[in-house]
């Protein structure tokens, strides 16, 4: 999978006034029109037709076009929906990384950053922010048919730390976003996760291409085990995301099936 983008859904019906008649959507059968002596039906119609299952199949209660439908029916039931905080201190990327992979034109609750603010919230030395998100950020992408992903941006600054119970609750995992150059503004996110056993993922996001140490270093600074993954990734880059997010899919899944063994 190169890339991830909606499912391919069935064209619509062509454009114009016939777009939704009988003829536009199943053509013009022969023996039916305005000629057709008796009928009265316009041109092109054609009654509708029931399936009726042969004789052994209504005994036995085998009817092959009945399952066939079943099977359509299944196929076109609406994708799984997964939840996925996207955590992590202030000013490490969250909105970016949202942002970089929604499908949708992705929800946030940025305000612009004032004097009051010095001293408090400090976004780093490299960074240009001039913004900050005051509540969330929200985003979907849809991975395949058969499952979507709902991804929650939380507030960096901790005096925002109550939202992030209820922006918890029902989510499957978690990328915690991180800025190599202050690894203590992560410190938080990681405690909150492992108290909350919820899967996660370290995500390292390289500014500039580059980061500050190398993933060793910053796994043996921020003491987290070898169970728990640590990747490079660009929270600009849309397929960079789309990678780090399958990781914590990852995760989640062999939780559940760990859950399920046991």
């Amino acid at each position: 999978m190169d890339f991830v983008r909606s499912p391919d859904w069935p064209a619509s019906p062509p454009a114009g006034p016939l777009a939704n008649s009988a003829p536009g959507r199943y053509g013009s059968p022969p023996g039916h029109g305005v000629g057709t002596p008796g009928r009265g039906l316009p041109a092109g119609y054609a009654p509708p037709t029931r399936h009726v299952p042969p004789r052994h199949a209504r005994e036995t209660g085998a009817d092959p076009a009945g399952a066939h439908r079943s099977e359509q029916r299944r196929g076109s039931a609406p994708p799984i929906p997964v939840k996925i905080l996207i955590a992590g201190g202030f000013g490490v990327g969250k909105t970016t990384t949202v942002g970089a992979i929604s499908e949708i034109a992705p929800l946030t609750t940025e305000a612009e950053m004032t004097t009051a603010g010095i001293g408090v919230d400090d976004p780093g030395i490299r960074s240009e922010k001039t913004t900050t998100t005051v509540a969330m950020d929200f985003g979907c992408v849809t991975i395949d048919r058969s499952l979507k992903l709902y991804l929650f941006g939380t507030p960096g600054q901790s005096r925002f730390g109550f939202m992030w119970d209820d922006l918890a609750r029902g989510a499957l995992g978690a990328l915690v976003v991180v800025d190599s150059s202050r690894l203590d503004d992560c410190y938080p996110a990681i405690d909150y996760f492992e108290r909350a056993r919820l899967p996660f993922v370290v995500a390292v996001n390289a500014f500039d291409g580059q980061i500050a140490h190398d993933l060793t270093a910053i796994r043996w600074a921020l003491a987290i085990g070898e169970h728990v993954p640590l990747v490079q990734f660009d929270a600009r880059d849309r397929l960079s995301v789309r990678d780090a997010l399958l990781i914590v899919l990852d995760r989640a899944l062999d939780r559940a099936i760990r859950e399920r063994e046991t």
